[in-house]
Formats: C-alpha cells, structure tokens, sequence
C-alpha cells in the first residue's frame, strides 16, 4: 500500500523580504515616523498621562515622569526588532501613540505588528485605524507573506481591534507568557498576502473622503467592510 503525502504549496522564486528600513509614512490623518526620544516623548508623556490603563497589557508602563518614561524610550528607539514608530495626528500635529514591527522574519516573510498603545486623545479616531493600515500596507508591498498580531487574550478591545482590521482569529496560546506578574494566554491573529488585495480595497474604501460626513463622522463602519473578509482557521470550526 502506496502512503499518501500531502505538501504545502509550492512558493516558487522565493527569497527572503527586506527589512523595514523607512523613516515616514503619511497618510490623509496620521503620519507614522521613527521613533525619536528627543522628538516625541514630551508629546507622549502627556497624552499617555491621562489614562493609566492604556498600560494594563503592555510588559512596561505606566511610567512616573517625564525621566522614566525617556528612559525607556531611549532603550527601545533605534532597534532593529522590535522597531518602533511614533504615530502623528496631523490635525493635531502632536504625537498621540506608537507601534512597532517585532518578530520581523525576513526569510519566511513573517512581520508581526505589536507593542501598540494609542493615548485617548488617538484611540478612535481615523488616524489610528490609517496607521495600522500604513504599516500593513508597507509590509504587503515589501513582498511579506503573512502580517501578524498577538495580544492578552483578555485584552477584548485589542482582540475586537484585530478583527475589525481584517485580521483573522486563529487561536490561543495557552499560558504563553507572564506579564507583570500574572499569567498571560495569547491570541494570535493574521492577514495573509492571499487576503491583502480586498483589505486594501476595504481600508481605502473606508478612507475615501466621501465615507465621513461634515462633522468628520464615518458613513460605513470598516467592520462592515472587512468583516466578510476574515478567515478561519482549519480546525477552528
């Protein structure tokens, strides 16, 4: 009796992706730009300031002054992985959050996005939604296969932020990881190059000046948008 084999498909031509190496990213709402200590932790100290919770699920934070909270920016700006950007509202001019590319696989065309914390004056708003989509965007030109995002899996506003992006649920690592001192179970989401295409459209349809009315409120939720988009995972049910 013959034993049958199964395979992946092929990738044919394939060789490793570059590394993101831009600077500046700018969209109708935000730019997305290098993290620069000297340049933007004033502006984020004290938006990050008025809500302490914004750091309930990240390894560091919250911090007790300007010093400390310099400190650990001058630690993390810089690296190669994870590699950190400060995302800046333009009606504001200011910057209100950051985010990084982390796990950066170059050779298996693997980049995650994490290590996101949006002050409240960025949560909700169009420029942090056009980040995101900046950074995917970047990821899916630059010939990545797959764009990655993980969170606590008690972390239900990260978790519903993943899905409305487009990116598909496909499990939970069981006690992955301690987080200041608690257990942390983490959830795994991703976009594939295969889905990019209609993410694209969708992020530019929910973009487009003519999806927000005059008082700058959209007309279509993107969840409406990219939720028939999302995948599920084999075995997920």
């Amino acid at each position: 009796m013959t034993e049958m084999r199964e395979f992946g498909d092929a990738v044919p031509g394939w060789q490793p992706r570059p590394r993101p190496d831009w600077q500046v990213a700018q969209g109708r709402f935000v730019r997305v730009e290098l993290f620069d200590p000297g340049r933007h932790s004033e502006d984020l100290f004290a938006v990050n300031s008025a809500d302490a919770r914004i750091w309930d699920y990240l390894p560091y934070g919250p911090f007790d002054d300007i010093a400390a909270y310099r400190t650990w920016a001058e630690a993390m700006a810089g690296k190669p992985d994870p590699r950190f950007y400060a995302l800046v509202d333009l009606a504001t001019g200011c910057a209100g959050g950051v985010a990084s590319y982390l796990r950066i696989e170059p050779a298996m065309g693997s980049i995650e996005v994490g290590h996101i914390n949006l002050a409240p004056v960025l949560q909700r708003t169009p420029a942090a939604t056009e980040a995101m989509f900046l950074m995917m965007r970047w990821a899916f030109d630059a010939g990545y296969r797959r764009f990655e995002w993980k969170c606590d899996a008690l972390n239900l506003g990260s978790m519903r932020a993943a899905r409305r992006l487009g990116l598909s649920y496909e499990g939970t690592f069981r006690q992955a990881a301690v987080v200041k001192g608690r257990n942390r179970d983490t959830a795994w989401f991703a976009a594939i190059d295969k889905d990019w295409p209609a993410l694209k459209a969708a992020f530019e349809t929910w973009l487009a000046p003519e999806n927000f009315d005059a008082n700058g409120r959209q007309v279509r939720r993107l969840g409406e948008l990219t939720g028939p988009l999302l995948a599920t995972a084999p075995g997920m049910g």
